[in-house]
């Protein structure tokens, strides 16, 4: 039984646009490495060493931007609210893709590099905790999944307009059209900003409940029998659920010391290392090599030319439709199975593409070759279908409220800081030791399995406050998705607030009746 809304279809994709600018200015400078025009403007096509160092330096430099993001993100998204944070990240991002569109040396590509890399650091932590937050537990793997599908989305249409780029005979059209396109999708979610509402459980936080009713009212719908939507009772439980957890979160915080506990309470530290955790592993598959570096790939494999470009354009495609798979799927299958067999399949593939390229690199057997590209591909439908979409809901839904800002961006820092050491030594471990650097990802990855298969608990079905359980902290209200929605007429928070003291009271008077009790309030 369906409990979103149009209006909560509608919020989730506007929030895309954010996803959709991570992944776009994430995956364009794969293409721009290959292009001729950059190569030969920046004058990386005469000197390997130095056209080596400079590609790691460009992909170093984003991701330590993006972790600068994160952190930036984990501060503001408390005090400012989810809705200025996700404008100011789009800000910085449309100004970062600005400058590189428009940069003249080295050096002003490599800060506007930074500059972007700050604010989709703070788009992809951002978005998905949005989304988590007005997302029912029934959907929320589909409706947050959006935020990885869409981020491979972008990852596409920046290989195909790099595809297309390509055959310009204007060299410098080649490289700065692509960079200059990455400003449209923040542009566009500035746009659409002023029909986006700011998160309900950010507003209870602030003790804003009736702002906070009034769009949790809207989120949620049944329909029933006849396929019409009509008000639910869900939004009520759900909205009282809220409300019990955030009062009691409020005052378990204040009487524990307050922010130092993210690390000294235990089952907050857990879910930190976990988060963090779940993004590291991600990354220690070698998807990020494996994606930025795949030009030098596909060469080593005797594919030259605008073929290396469609099959780049065409491998981001696959990873976009597993993508969406990924996200119908997790809430039938679970986070935890998906990612787990998501982890496998890439360790598999990749031993396999590590075998045909000791054996193949550099021949000209073409059957060899082929079932290189064939496990390629097998990778990224792994990584997309069972991983990338997947490691932000869980990330985005195991933090209580109070401290999901926080949460995810430490989270977010396990994917930047791990990018940063593995895409930094890629271009000379390629150039060096070649398929040798895969093996470092094949054991990782067997250890990842064995930690997420013993330690990870499963947040399938469950709402954000019932997730509190598995990590042996307290939950203000039980409630089942199972309960039969009835018809009702408008309920206010001050309705649910009094019920709340009725029943309150109940407790503490056993003896009085239902009647009694309202009349005393």
């Amino acid at each position: 039984m369906a409990h979103y809304s149009a209006y909560n279809i509608r919020i989730i994709l506007v929030l895309t646009l954010g996803s959709l600018t991570y992944g776009y200015a994430f995956s364009v400078i794969t293409n721009t490495l290959g292009q001729p025009g950059f190569l030969s403007y920046f004058n990386l096509d005469s000197n390997a060493s130095y056209a080596n160092q400079i590609e790691g330096a460009v992909n170093g430099i984003f991701s330590a931007g993006g972790t600068f993001g994160a952190l930036t993100v984990g501060y503001m998204c408390d005090i400012y609210g989810r809705k200025i944070t996700m404008n100011t990240a789009a800000i910085i991002s449309l100004v970062g893709g600005a400058l590189q569109a428009g940069s003249i040396n080295t050096a002003m590509f490599l800060v506007a590099r930074f500059i972007t890399g700050w604010g989709i650091g703070m788009m992809v932590v951002l978005i998905p905790i949005y989304q988590a937050e007005i997302s029912p537990p029934s959907s929320r793997g589909l409706l947050v999944g959006q935020h990885g599908a869409w981020i491979v989305l972008g990852y596409a249409i920046a290989s195909w307009v790099g595809v297309g780029t390509y055959y310009s005979s204007n060299l410098s059209f080649q490289w700065r059209f692509p960079l200059a396109l990455q400003c449209a999708s923040p542009l566009a979610l500035i746009c659409c900003s002023p029909w986006v509402p700011e998160s309900p459980r950010w507003l209870l936080m602030q003790g804003r409940q009736e702002e906070s009713w009034g769009i949790v009212s809207r989120l949620h719908v049944d329909i029933d029998g006849t396929g019409s939507e009509m008000k639910s009772s869900y939004a009520q439980k759900e909205f009282h659920q809220m409300i019990k957890q955030v009062e009691m979160d409020s005052k378990a915080w204040a009487a524990g010391g307050g922010a130092r506990q993210i690390f000294t309470k235990p089952s907050y530290r857990k879910r930190m290392l976990m988060g963090f955790f779940t993004q590291y592993s991600a990354q220690a598959t070698g998807a990020m090599v494996v994606n930025n570096y795949i030009v030098n790939l596909y060469k080593g494999l005797g594919i030259t030319g605008g073929m290396v470009l469609i099959l780049g354009a065409l491998y981001v495609t696959v990873a976009t439709a597993a993508n969406f798979l990924a996200s119908v799927l997790m809430d039938h299958v679970g986070r935890v199975r998906l990612l787990i067999i998501g982890l496998t399949g890439c360790m598999l593939s990749l031993s396999f593409e590590c075998a045909m390229e000791a054996q193949f690199a550099g021949t000209s057997n073409r059957t060899g070759n082929a079932f290189g590209v064939f496990f390629i591909f097998t990778f990224i439908f792994f990584y997309a279908g069972g991983i990338d979409a997947t490691s932000y809901v869980y990330c985005s839904e195991i933090f209580p409220t109070h401290i999901r800002s926080q949460g995810m961006a430490f989270s977010m820092i396990g994917t930047f800081l791990s990018t940063v050491v593995f895409l930094e030594a890629g271009p000379t471990a390629l150039a060096h030791i070649r398929w040798n650097y895969y093996i470092m990802f094949i054991g990782l990855t067997v250890v990842d399995i064995a930690v997420m298969w013993y330690y990870f608990p499963e947040t399938k079905g469950l709402s954000l406050e019932e997730i509190n359980a598995k990590f042996n902290d307290e939950v203000a209200v039980h409630f089942s998705e199972a309960d039969v929605p009835t018809k009702i007429g408008d309920v206010t928070p001050s309705d649910i607030t009094n019920r709340d003291k009725v029943e309150d009271e109940r407790l503490e008077h056993p003896n009085l009746s239902s009647s009694s009790l309202h009349r005393r309030m």
